[in-house]
């Protein structure tokens, strides 16, 4: 090892033609035939040199570490996942050794997710690291999050507490007057309930103003999302439609038995709905049923909501009557 380094050194500092093939010794393109990712070790050059030979990054481990003696004065190697250019130079591998940025990796957890299904998908994410993490209810911004190889879970949950609290105040300071809501957790609750009714999102400001508006009026909620939460268990689905026994059953998270608000968020809101219950649409709706094509008819008076709700009784039927036809064919 010292043989090596004192000739790669002795030619690094030599004129002529020494030096002319010492640097092309640290220029040559390496052996690696296409970009390539790999996890560097701890532990000290030898280690790193030792993988990124095993790896085919570079040649020889040997000329590695001489070519990185010889360069010391341009700083240490790190360690961690880092991504090497296909045809990587000595010169081009101390590079990324010394300044590259780990390998990002990305986490998207979508809107409306309850806090289970978050955490089964914290729980899979392959390069996330250590004991399982359930965030609380609601209290996670859906977005993606870029993470280096090795980051707890833990930690990746706290930073969707802490952007969630940051979105939650952004709104909160903008909220319109008038909306009937009396504290940040209020607003929190109402958006993760919007959240779960539309999958539209120029629908969330006014279907936050339909719910804004029975809470003005001490009419219940009727939010079916709220009653499946409880059902649920908190997993947020079932395996079938909602019964009338669920509907009936004392819960609170039964919107049709309780008043108000349920005791908790029902999912993690986005920003958008963030939004549309602290700036909700200007409109004196009521009701809202679905109008079959994904979004929602809205009403100002219970006869004209029966209307809707018989139109929309009639497409389920309609729909149900068609199933076994197109299944004959």
């Amino acid at each position: 090892m010292r043989s090596v380094l004192f000739i790669f050194g002795l030619l690094m500092v030599l004129g002529g033609g020494a030096a002319a093939y010492a640097f092309w010794v640290y220029d040559e393109p390496g052996p690696l035939p296409a970009a390539n990712v790999v996890l560097v070790p701890r532990g000290g050059l030898d280690q790193v040199a030792d993988t990124l030979a095993q790896e085919g990054i570079v040649r020889s481990a040997l000329a590695l570490r001489a070519a990185a003696m010889a360069t010391r004065g341009q700083g240490a190697v790190h360690a961690g996942e880092l991504e090497f250019p296909a045809g990587a130079s000595l010169r081009q591998v101390l590079a990324v050794l010394r300044t590259a940025r780990p390998v990002q990796h990305r986490l998207t957890i979508p809107e409306g997710l309850t806090a289970t299904q978050v955490a089964l998908l914290i729980e899979n994410a392959p390069a996330l690291d250590g004991d399982p993490a359930v965030p609380e209810e609601g209290r996670l911004l859906p977005e993606t999050y870029a993470y280096e190889r090795g980051t707890p879970r833990a930690a990746l949950v706290e930073r969707g507490r802490a952007a969630m609290d940051r979105a939650l105040a952004r709104n909160w300071a903008a909220r319109n007057a008038a909306v009937p809501l009396d504290t940040p957790r209020d607003a929190l609750i109402l958006a993760s309930i919007v959240e779960r009714e539309t999958a539209k999102p120029e629908e969330r400001p006014r279907i936050a103003a339909v719910f804004l508006n029975r809470l003005r009026r001490r009419m219940k909620l009727q939010s079916d999302p709220t009653v499946v939460y409880g059902a649920s268990g908190g997993a947020g689905v079932l395996e079938h439609g909602l019964t009338r026994a669920e509907l009936e059953r004392p819960d609170p998270y039964n919107t049709y038995k309780i008043n108000g608000l349920p005791p908790g968020p029902i999912s993690m809101p986005g920003v958008g709905s963030l939004r549309a219950v602290t700036q909700p649409a200007d409109t004196d709706d009521l009701f809202f049923v679905a109008d079959g094509s994904g979004g929602h008819v809205f009403a100002k008076t219970l006869e004209e909501h029966q209307r809707n709700v018989a139109r929309w009784r009639g497409v389920e039927r309609a729909r149900q009557a068609m199933a076994p036809a197109a299944a004959d064919r």
